[in-house]
């Protein structure tokens, strides 16, 4: 580690290329702080908007008109408008709302909180859409059967729909979940200081803003292709032989 640390700072001292987050401590652990806070905020949101996809989907079968009416206006205000707006709205409008005296002090959410809050809700909209549709590639004949095997309704749509839909809908949820993986670096605009933002702390105090920049590309397209990579791999193992949606 010592020799790689030495052989960055005699290039930097040779050639002005200053990566300066491998060889200085502090950069060094500002920079590995960020990264993690950036894997913390998607893993997080990841999960979130997963799970508000799972749930919509079934409430968007559900056979109440308010229930059904409220979740396609759900997705309709969240697929269509920004999810910067959106951000910018969860944090200064909703965050003062949230802001309230306690017996031990001022009460608020983090900025933090609000990204991870704001980012799930956005992308929740866009799963939502992604169950339905698998839930939907569900051929009736297999809830026929389960029908006529006794199951009820919530038996047969978490033992039998929801796994068919989770295999049919993988493709359109790795690709969500690529597209959400990208818009944590959103989260820079309220502070949070995840790995664009800490990478703009160092290139401030350092002046290295294309070494930073470079660096921050090999880490967001390192990940995606790991997400990609992990999402082909799971979709061939989930794979039914000989079974295909709409059969």
């Amino acid at each position: 580690m010592l020799a790689i640390e030495d052989w960055f700072r005699r290039l930097y001292d040779a050639s002005g290329i200053n990566f300066t987050y491998i060889y200085d401590g502090y950069d060094r652990v500002r920079f590995v702080a960020g990264v993690l806070l950036t894997l913390e905020l998607a893993a997080i949101c990841i999960v979130a908007s997963i799970v508000i996809g799972i749930i919509g989907a079934a409430l968007h079968g559900s056979r109440f008109r308010i229930t059904n009416a409220l979740i396609r206006g759900y997705v309709a205000l969240f697929r269509n408008t920004p999810p910067l707006v959106q951000l910018f709205f969860f944090f200064f409008v909703l965050g003062g709302l949230f802001t309230f005296p306690t017996s031990r002090g001022v009460f608020q959410f983090s900025n933090f909180t609000w990204a991870a809050i704001s980012l799930s809700v956005y992308y929740g909209s866009f799963n939502i859409e992604n169950f339905r549709a698998g839930v939907e590639s569900v051929p009736r004949t297999t809830v026929q059967a389960a029908e006529a095997l006794g199951y009820r309704k919530g038996q047969i749509y978490l033992y039998v729909i929801l796994p068919l839909a989770l295999r049919f809908s993988l493709p359109a949820l790795g690709n969500t979940t690529v597209s959400l993986v990208k818009a944590t670096s959103l989260a820079y605009t309220i502070a949070v200081p995840e790995v664009l933002y800490v990478s703009s702390e160092i290139w401030s105090d350092q002046l290295n803003v294309p070494e930073m920049m470079v660096t921050i590309m090999i880490f967001y397209v390192s990940l995606v292709s790991i997400l990609v990579f992990a999402s082909h791999k799971l979709e061939k193992r989930l794979r039914i032989p000989g079974y295909s949606a709409g059969r």
